[in-house]
């Protein structure tokens, strides 16, 4: 019994042929598009819109943690930072810089840095230390031990605003990174011991999560690519009632 198994099994698969009046002849399902060995054809492999193409997949903030690459955030060589009007000092930049400190615009998922950061909510005691030096989210997000200020305004506008850094020799660079300058020397060391996260809102993994129900092409039945023209779905040749290999299995309920 053992062995007819094993011979259905090989004949099947096609590993093995019959041999009638000297003639060889192929097993019967060797051309089966519903077995294993057929899956070069399987019309529900390349052309699946929920395959490669996922707009869930790499697109996804809210997916494994993405380092930031160092080069898009730290200073360049040469960096020559926008200096404003001198005869004003750096009044005008700091005036820019609060507006734009407030600028949902800046970020694609409606965030400012006020979102996290208004009245000094969201800093981490290290705030309050003279720049460069050590801030946790650099350092877990692209290995950086230390930032300048400006850099530090890179680095946010990159993962929280999830936009892009700022054009290093821009005047917004220059004007965030003045009024933050003005903004730190009212930051007071514990003032947000046990404090709750307050990017909660806007975060961008929270309520307004592009992979969430309303706005995740992948989740409500209307928007998702991957189901009414799923061409693995209800016309698949392999399911149930279109199975070619079904009931009429010339491999099935026959021992050879």
């Amino acid at each position: 019994m053992k062995h007819n198994k094993l011979f259905n099994a090989l004949l099947t698969s096609g590993v093995i042929t019959l041999s009638v009046g000297g003639m060889a002849v192929a097993a019967p399902c060797r051309a089966n598009p519903c077995a294993p060995r057929s899956s070069r054809m399987n019309p529900c492999a390349a052309k699946n819109p929920c395959a490669a193409k996922n707009p869930c997949g790499a697109m996804n903030p809210c997916a494994a943690r993405a380092m930031i690459d160092p080069k898009l955030v730290m200073r360049p060589k040469n960096y020559s930072p926008y200096q404003g009007r001198p005869d004003q000092g750096n009044g005008d930049l700091v005036a820019y810089g609060k507006k734009l400190f407030n600028d949902t615009s800046l970020s694609t998922n409606g965030m400012a840095c006020s979102t996290c950061h208004e009245n000094h909510n969201g800093f981490q005691d290290t705030f309050a230390k003279p720049y460069p030096h050590f801030v946790q989210m650099t350092k877990d997000d692209s290995n950086v031990n230390a930032v300048h200020l400006d850099e530090m305004v890179q680095f946010c506008m990159v993962k929280p605003m999830a936009s892009k850094p700022f054009d290093w020799g821009s005047k917004e660079l220059a004007a965030l990174t003045a009024y933050t300058a003005k903004y730190q020397k009212g930051y007071k060391i514990g003032q947000n011991a046990g404090k709750g996260n307050p990017c909660a809102a806007g975060n961008p993994c929270a309520a307004k999560n592009p992979c969430g129900a309303k706005m995740n092409p992948c989740a409500m039945k209307k928007m998702n690519p991957c189901a009414g023209k799923n061409p693995c779905a209800a016309k698949n040749p392999c399911a149930a009632k279109m199975n070619p290999c079904s009931g009429k299995n010339p491999c099935a309920g026959k021992s050879w």
